[in-house]
């Protein structure tokens, strides 16, 4: 089974992650697949080495009839039998690039990106013209429909699965570059700073006073790159920790590689937000066999068996929030029975073999309907 995915960049993301780990896993169910990128990012070495055919291009307009020709031309040499995008843009040059190729199936997946309106309409355009579309979640697919007033009634769900054996901890002592002691209770949040309303990490850090009252030695990481736009996001983030106090005991990793390594050594892992499709970070707390806590909104309630693998608080509360941090930390008992039940769960659900077994069940189910 002959596969091409378009990924527009390559920057650290849970879009990007999730392709990275289908890539590397891709031979051991049948996937003979290629990886063409649009443009480039921190991940691009690890794509060259993850096992599959990689080819860099640079897209250098919005809609780039070029690339467009060349990947027209990769899918024709390689005889491509299905070509998958990960948001608008993707679909787009893949789409043009597929157009009147009858043998080749069509596929976009929505990770959760909120789209502006060129996005939206662009996707509007694009679903009824996919051979398949994929929403990550339900929680998702309900907000494309009812937010975005995109017609989901095709869509299929497949939730992103995380690459269990990425996620085994280098040895390196995260705790120990922070200055902390071992047994210094450690929380955090790993997601990028975005300037649409997606993470919510201010929440996190207005929660915060509140804990470090009751566990004077309690440090929290926030881990994730800023984007361009969500430098306010930011600055108010670290504005309220020094007008509290407390800027010495909540640190800003900024993008981080060792991602692994930093899950090993928390406690606890929070996850806020106000809108998502099925997280990448999630999942790999859960396979990493960290407690959880995450926002109320419904991909989240998803991703957690509806509360049952996850403490979980109502969007924007930060008195909430505060209770559940003070209740896994001074509860480790309970503490390590919610994550012990998270990770059979996520074994199950949100690992990469499970998602690449539906991805391929999919793919057989297209190229049944070929008509060649």
């Amino acid at each position: 089974m002959r596969i091409l995915h378009y990924l527009d960049t390559l920057g650290r993301g849970g879009a990007e992650m999730q392709a990275l780990d289908v890539c590397r896993n891709a031979a051991d169910f049948g996937l003979d697949m290629t990886l063409v990128a649009g443009g480039g990012g921190a991940l691009e070495e690890d794509f060259r080495q993850s096992g599959v055919e990689f080819v860099r291009l640079q897209r250098k307009f919005p809609v780039d009839l070029y690339l467009a020709s060349q990947l027209r031309r990769i899918i024709k040499e390689r005889g491509i039998q299905i070509v998958q995008g990960y948001q608008a843009v993707d679909g787009l040059h893949i789409y043009l690039a597929s157009r009147a190729l009858k043998n080749v199936k069509k596929v976009l997946s929505f990770q959760g990106f909120i789209p502006d309106k060129k996005n939206r309409l662009a996707s509007k355009f694009l679903i009824p013209r996919m051979d398949a579309n994929i929403a990550v979640s339900r929680g998702l697919q309900n907000w494309l429909a009812e937010k975005d007033g995109l017609d989901t009634s095709n869509f299929s769900i497949l939730y992103n699965g995380a690459d269990s054996k990425r996620l085994s901890p280098s040895g390196a002592d995260f705790r120990a570059e922070l200055g902390l002691k071992s047994d210094s209770p450690l929380f955090g949040m790993i997601g990028n700073f975005y300037r649409d309303p997606r993470k919510d990490q201010l929440t996190v850090c207005k929660a915060l006073p509140k804990v470090f009252s009751r566990f004077p030695d309690a440090n929290c990481v926030f881990a994730g790159r800023i984007l361009d736009g969500a430098e306010d996001k930011m600055a108010d983030c670290i504005n309220f920790c020094i007008e509290n106090k407390i800027i010495d005991r909540v640190h800003f990793l900024g993008a981080r590689s060792d991602v692994p390594d930093i899950l090993s050594a928390l406690d606890i892992f929070v996850f806020s937000s106000l809108q998502e499709g099925l997280p990448v970070a999630v999942s790999e707390a859960m396979l990493a066999g960290v407690p959880m806590i995450v926002s109320d909104i419904e991909p989240l309630m998803e991703a957690s068996g509806n509360g049952e693998f996850a403490e979980v608080f109502a969007v924007k509360d930060e008195k909430a929030l505060g209770q559940k941090i003070i209740k896994l930390l001074g509860e480790p008992e309970t503490s390590q029975h919610l994550a012990r039940r998270a990770l059979r769960f996520a074994e199950q659900n949100y690992s990469i073999h499970s998602h690449l077994r539906n991805l391929k069940k999919l793919y057989v189910s297209l190229l049944k309907t070929r008509g060649a």
